[in-house]
């Protein structure tokens, strides 16, 4: 309903751009009252999110009117899911922000850094609570472009240019999907208002959907792949390493959700397309399984961290091809807070290593009880989905993630059936199995409950391509977790050798799209770059 209060809103984005607007001049000759200015301003924003968060519990969901005509103009959306998300990119904004007070402390460009990271994060925030499609559509620019200047902020360094131009071309494909959808909702309804979509997608439940909103939710879908680093247009995400940390930080725990954001944003059209959901299952399938297995090949740990948020991303395009938008919506908030974390503590992983438990020579169980833990494994996530209600056939995504969680813990399992004779170390893997399950699939349901009518319900098995699947997407990550216990033994053959070879550069997917970068837009000459490093 429309809501005067929901104006307040606006307030976070509003202060965040405030700071960005400063001048680059003023910026770098007041770096550190900048910085304690952005700051503030973050912690306005958080402040802001959770107030609107409390009224929301207490009113409702809100909305304003259109400073525009026809849907079109200025608007501000507050559903659960926007509360969510837009608290979640607060807070994350606040953290990185107070990082980045001393992080580029004595660097000539330091305000320029300050402003721009709050330009784009103000632009993330306010495509979160846009109310139009026309407005997230240029919020969705603006934080493209905002992104774009942060990974290029050492113009001086080839590989991050280079980076940033494989992004601009996902990123401008991306656009053109997003511009193609909007003109056609707006032929089809005459609005590009979000009440005005959702209620013509509600009409279209259960009957004949026209093939104009088969190809606004296969645009939506493509756009969003494009936005978050899908397999085979991932490479930039591994390749912006050379960029600040806090740039890092927020990238991966924020901005690249914002495919994610998309997709659950216009779940209600997205769902009534069957071949557009099928699109998301398949291509996040294959992203998150080759994300997964080449992550473990890498030596650098941002390169890891950045190949675990592509699989990350494709998980969640999976979960949502899937039908299971508010266990998408979950793993976005858990992945953006350990990601946050993971990125801004990367300096003392040595001393996190050295503090960590690391199995001895002898915890390497046999090939056939790791076969054992995994079975044992499917058995109590079936037995646990059974009991919630998750289930290959009425919860499909839920219990394909529950799957792959719990085979985090095959190999602990299968050094547990190792030790046999003692009852208690194998009573305490089955216990853990068990409370891991538990807390799993009960995260779920609270996930589906704090989502609220902002997202559809999870799908049931809607035929044989969702089961061919989920049964594909479970064997694949089974055998990966045998493979990590065969590797190691096998590490000095020249067959596993080579595989390892292979899989650390990535299958070299990413060599083709270099070669092509370097061939049509090559990065400028080192030491030419002084008028890019001015702007």
């Amino acid at each position: 309903m429309n809501n005067p209060v929901a104006w307040l809103i606006a307030i976070g984005p509003l202060a965040l751009a405030a700071i960005g607007l400063v001048p680059n001049r003023v910026a770098n000759s007041t770096p550190r009252a900048l910085a304690r200015a952005a700051l503030a301003s973050a912690v306005v924003a958080f402040v802001v999110a959770l107030a609107t968060a409390l009224a929301l519990t207490l009113a409702g969901p809100m909305r304003t009117g259109t400073l525009g005509f026809a849907g079109i103009g200025f608007a501000l959306y507050l559903d659960n899911l926007s509360s969510i998300m837009f608290l979640l990119v607060a807070f994350v904004g606040a953290v990185v922000l107070h990082y980045s007070r001393h992080y580029l402390d004595g660097d000539p460009n330091h305000g320029r850094f300050t402003r721009w990271l709050c330009l784009t994060l103000a632009a993330v925030l306010l495509l979160i609570v846009s109310g139009n499609m026309l407005q997230l559509a240029l919020a969705w620019v603006a934080t493209s472009i905002g992104l774009t200047r942060l990974l290029r902020f050492y113009p001086e360094r080839q590989a991050a240019v280079l980076a940033a131009r494989k992004k601009f071309v996902a990123s401008r494909l991306g656009d053109l999907c997003l511009a193609g959808a909007m003109v056609l909702v707006y032929r089809s309804i005459g609005s590009l208002d979000y009440g005005a979509i959702f209620a013509a997608a509600q009409s279209l439940r259960g009957g004949p959907v026209p093939a104009t909103l088969h190809a606004v939710a296969a645009l939506l879908v493509v756009a969003a792949l494009l936005k978050s680093a899908q397999f085979p247009l991932h490479g930039w995400l591994t390749e912006v390493m050379e960029t600040p940390t806090p740039v890092s930080a927020l990238l991966h725990a924020g901005i690249i959700n914002a495919g994610g954001f998309l997709v659950l944003r216009f779940s209600h059209v997205i769902v009534l397309s069957t071949p557009s959901l099928e699109i998301m299952a398949l291509i996040g399938g294959i992203t998150a399984l080759f994300g997964s297995v080449v992550m473990l090949t890498q030596t650098s740990v941002k390169v890891a961290l950045a190949f675990s948020t592509i699989a990350q991303m494709g998980f969640m395009m999976l979960q949502c091809g899937l039908g299971a938008f508010s266990s998408a919506l979950l793993h976005i908030v858990a992945h953006s807070l350990y990601k946050a974390h993971a990125f801004l503590s990367s300096g003392s992983v040595i001393d996190l290593a050295r503090a960590s438990w690391s199995p001895s020579p002898g915890g390497r169980p046999h090939p056939a009880r790791t076969a054992l833990a995994v079975v044992v494994v499917l058995g109590v996530a079936l037995a646990a989905g059974a009991i919630s209600g998750a289930t290959p056939s009425a919860r499909p995504g839920v219990f394909a993630l529950g799957v792959i969680v719990l085979l985090g813990l095959a190999h602990f399992i299968a050094n547990a059936i190792d030790a046999r004779p003692n009852f208690y170390v194998l009573g305490r893997a089955a216990a853990l199995a068990v409370v891991v399950a538990a807390g799993y699939f009960t995260l779920q349901r609270v996930g589906e409950h704090l989502a609220g009518g902002s997202l559809p319900p999870a799908q049931v098995l809607r035929g044989p391509f969702d089961l061919a699947v989920v049964i594909v997407v479970v064997l694949s990550f089974a055998a990966v977790t045998v493979l990590q216990n065969l590797l190691p033994r096998q590490a000095g053959t020249p067959r596993w050798q080579s595989l390892y070879v292979h899989l650390a550069n990535g299958l070299y997917v990413n060599t083709v799209a270099n070669r092509l970068a370097l061939r049509y837009w090559p990065p400028p000459l080192r030491g030419g770059s002084a008028r890019e490093s001015a702007s």
